[in-house]
């Protein structure tokens, strides 16, 4: 059964027109290892933390700025918004298609909240907690390209022509900022399309960022901004003692105008500067030492890296599985080919590079985690390669082979061919990376003994489900599993209406 809202009535929970406050026991373990009659041995002590949740019940009007808002994530997210909130239907070769949000965490999947009569209640994953509605935003953003969404719509071929004939007067009026442009980081052949480009030393980019980041709130009398990096793949920037390590010495870098200090790091020093939420949605390693060191003192939100929309999310969860299993992963290779400027970004080796780190690290913590299987230090084959074909457009192809050991020193081999409409799966992530951006800046919690509530860590790891390489706090463990992170994501939602963690034992029926 499917129901569309619920509240919750508890002794742990209290609705006031303000806040949803609830207190929650946290249960979980520690470990020791003690010496016992003069053997050593593991012991687990199950242990309960009270925390106490304060959610913001006030949804604000959200302003989101992509960088990038030209390129293909842009303008076809930009198309799905526009709509669905004007309801708009088009008509392809196969019926008549109505806007929606599929692909979307927030807007299209549902979570158990119970059972009534033996049929399980399901209600959707929005209807936890307040939360700002995608037709409601008010875009705006920058791009080295200074063509007009209309036009960048068609420029992509993601969209069906009906539906782009009736978008075109939405959006051949919205036209994007200039944007900071260093050939230095992408590939030689963006060059063409950069006619829209910011000028001076990087700290005056900076300080336009900020400006254009202020002018776009006041003009449209937004609440709150988030700022979201969907632009070109950059390369890996070096970290280097002195130079980006701390916050102090990355300022200084930015007052000598060093080469080294990359566009997306730039978008994010003004960012943080100014307290709005920002989100890399490529590969590249935007969040030097020093970036997330200033962010962590100024208590500002960051988040990345890198979508997870097609191969890499079928592999967080195929080798979860496999591994799980009992079965050892001992070879995977990933081939993907694509025809988008994503695809001829990506053909310069060293913008490769940081999409083949990013993809290569997400089996690591389901590897660990098996120590029957695999050996200190042993880790499986794991190849990624991505080629440059126009043909395809954003219709991307990827074909994964897993080969893995199996029972008496058998062998298993899946073949997975996975045909990714690019844009279209990537952008219900970039809607649901801001949503829930947003929604981390309402809530606040406490540990039993703390005396005032604080923010969730500002280095958001809560986001994790919807990026290939989550960014953590220091010292945090990486989890790249995809159940275990969007469990966690529901979970902690879960906990700030006193709802206990679904788990799934059922026992009332056993």
């Amino acid at each position: 059964m499917f129901i569309q809202s619920f509240r919750v009535e508890s002794p742990n929970v209290k609705y006031s027109e303000e806040s949803i406050d609830s207190i929650y026991d946290y249960q979980t373990t520690e470990l020791v290892h003690e010496n016992a009659n003069g053997k050593y041995e593991w012991v687990v002590k199950p242990k309960a933390v009270r925390y106490e949740f304060k959610t913001e019940r006030r949804v604000p009007k959200l302003g989101v700025m992509l960088v990038g808002w030209g390129g293909n994530n842009g303008s076809t997210l930009m198309a799905g918004v526009i709509a669905n909130r004007e309801g708009i239907s088009w008509v392809t070769k196969d019926k008549v298609q109505q806007a929606n949000y599929f692909g979307s965490l927030t807007q299209a999947s549902t979570c158990r909240i119970g059972s009534f009569n033996g049929e399980e209640i399901h209600a959707p994953f929005k209807s936890l907690l307040p939360m700002v509605d995608p037709n409601d935003i008010v875009f705006g953003g920058w791009d080295i390209n200074n063509m007009n969404l209309a036009d960048a719509m068609a420029r992509a071929k993601v969209l069906d022509i009906d539906l782009q004939k009736q978008l075109r007067p939405y959006m051949q009026g919205m036209i994007p900022l200039p944007g900071i442009y260093d050939p230095d980081f992408i590939a030689a052949n963006q060059g063409e399309r950069a006619n829209n480009v910011i000028k001076g030393s990087k700290k005056e980019q900076v300080q336009k960022i900020i400006q254009d980041i202020r002018d776009f709130k006041s003009k449209t009398k937004v609440d709150q901004v988030v700022v979201l990096w969907t632009a070109n793949t950059e390369r890996y920037s070096d970290v280097i003692v002195g130079l980006n390590d701390t916050k102090e010495t990355l300022f200084a870098s930015l007052e000598r105008n060093e080469s080294e200090i990359s566009p997306s790091t730039l978008y994010g020093l003004a960012c943080v500067q100014e307290n709005v939420p920002f989100i890399n949605g490529s590969p590249q390693n935007t969040f030097v030492p020093g970036l997330i060191d200033l962010a962590i003192t100024k208590n500002s939100i960051i988040a990345g890296d890198d979508f997870k929309s097609g191969q890499t999310k079928m592999k967080s969860v195929l080798v979860d599985f496999l591994v799980g299993a009992g079965l050892k992963p001992t070879s995977i290779v990933s081939y993907n080919h694509l025809g988008n400027n994503d695809g001829m970004n990506l053909s310069a080796p060293q913008t490769f590079r940081s999409k083949e780190i990013s993809k290569s690290n997400v089996v690591d913590d389901m590897v660990a985690s098996n120590a029957i299987l695999y050996e200190p230090g042993e880790h499986p084959d794991h190849v990624v390669v991505i080629k440059y074909v126009p043909y395809v457009g954003d219709s991307k192809r990827a074909m994964d082979e897993y080969t893995s050991e199996i029972f008496m020193g058998g062998k298993n081999t899946l073949v997975i061919h996975n045909t990714c409409e690019d844009s279209l799966l990537a952008a219900p992530l970039i809607l649901d990376l801001v949503l829930l951006a947003e929604l981390c800046t309402r809530i606040q919690l406490k540990k039993e003994g703390e005396g005032k509530f604080h923010s969730f860590h500002p280095v958001a790891s809560i986001l994790s489900y919807l990026t290939k390489a989550p960014l953590v706090p220091p010292g945090t463990p990486v989890v790249n599993a995809l159940a275990k992170q969007r469990a966690m994501l529901e979970n902690i939602m879960r906990a700030c209406v006193g709802l206990a963690p679904e788990n799934n034992m059922t026992l009332e029926y056993k």
